[in-house]
């Protein structure tokens, strides 16, 4: 399904940011028996639901007429909300010098969760702890978010 994700991505982003919002991130997931298409905008002063509409109505031609997505899915375009979940390297850049919170697959030293400022990635993330720098290595973390305040 994230090969869906990454056609829609490419194939929306230009209309998107011709709506005047920048495209966070889309995903493809399967909730019950039904497909969600989800388009996550931004912009620094925030998301109103006019931006969520225009952007909805500007992509859904754009979406048909390339029928990147077999069967039927339900289409939703909102916010990344305040905790954004960082997964593309974009992401990353952005979370450079902010607080983020890294969940592991393995414990270490009996923790599966640090928060730190992120100093860098490259694949691999470099946090700045309350213990000190800590590097974990790309495959070793299940999730990455930033909650921030607007």
């Amino acid at each position: 399904m994230a090969s869906i994700a990454d056609k829609v991505y490419d194939l929306v982003k230009p209309t998107v940011e011709s709506c005047g919002v920048s495209l966070w991130d889309v995903r493809f997931v399967k909730e019950g028996a039904s497909h969600y298409l989800r388009i996550f905008i931004d912009k620094p002063e925030g998301i109103s639901i006019n931006d969520c509409t225009d952007v909805s109505h500007a992509i859904d031609p754009v979406i048909d007429e390339a029928d990147p997505i077999d069967g039927s899915y339900y289409l939703e375009v909102c916010s990344p909300g305040t905790e954004r979940e960082l997964s593309r390297p974009h992401h990353f850049e952005y979370g450079i010098g902010k607080e983020v919170t890294v969940k592991l697959f393995k414990a270490i030293d009996g923790k599966k969760e640090f928060t730190g400022t992120l100093k860098s990635y490259n694949g691999d993330i470099v946090l700045d702890t309350e213990n000190g720098e800590l590097t974990l290595l790309k495959g070793s973390y299940s999730k990455v978010f930033i909650a921030e305040a607007f």
